[in-house]
């Protein structure tokens, strides 16, 4: 789940950070795969909010489809349809494998642990982590490669042992 940001401040300074954390995340992996024996495959995906029913997923993607070839006026009734729904948000997983072994990694979820402190999925309410900004409000390139390199780290070295 996205984090929930309350606050124009913390919205400007997530703004700064999350593409250079997104870069640094994959740059990052990239050199941990470079030295380890995991294969990686980088995919689109969608996730759904919690709880959200085959169904209703079904439904929503059926009427996403049926807008590009609506009328004017269908089109505004199945906007208004949507807008009662759960709607996916576009993701981007890391799918690793070694031999039988695989694990996925949501690459923006790892962004969302670097730009903010303690987040979880579970608890989307986060503060910056204001660490990661200097004096002059821009990135501190040095603390985001620090924070980037040793969650990437922690996160191969959680993979399943051989």
């Amino acid at each position: 789940m996205p984090p929930k940001i309350t606050n124009s401040t913390s919205w400007e300074q997530a703004e700064i950070l999350m593409q250079p954390a997104f870069i640094r995340v994959v740059d990052n992996i990239r050199k941990q795969l470079d030295i380890s024996n995991w294969q990686g495959t980088y995919q689109d995906v969608l996730t759904w909010p919690a709880n959200t029913n085959d169904d209703t997923k079904a439904l929503v993607t059926h009427l996403v489809q049926e807008i590009e070839t609506a009328t004017p006026i269908q089109a505004e009734e199945i906007k208004k349809t949507l807008a009662s729904l759960p709607m996916p948000h576009p993701g981007y997983h890391l799918l690793l494998q070694r031999q039988q072994q695989q694990a996925n990694i949501d690459l923006w979820d790892l962004c969302y642990q670097v730009c903010f402190l303690n987040y979880s999925p579970e608890n989307p309410a986060v503060n910056i982590d204001t660490s990661l900004i200097d004096e002059y409000g821009d990135v501190d390139w040095q603390q985001l490669e620090n924070k980037t390199q040793n969650l990437v780290k922690q996160v191969f070295a959680n993979l399943p042992a051989d």
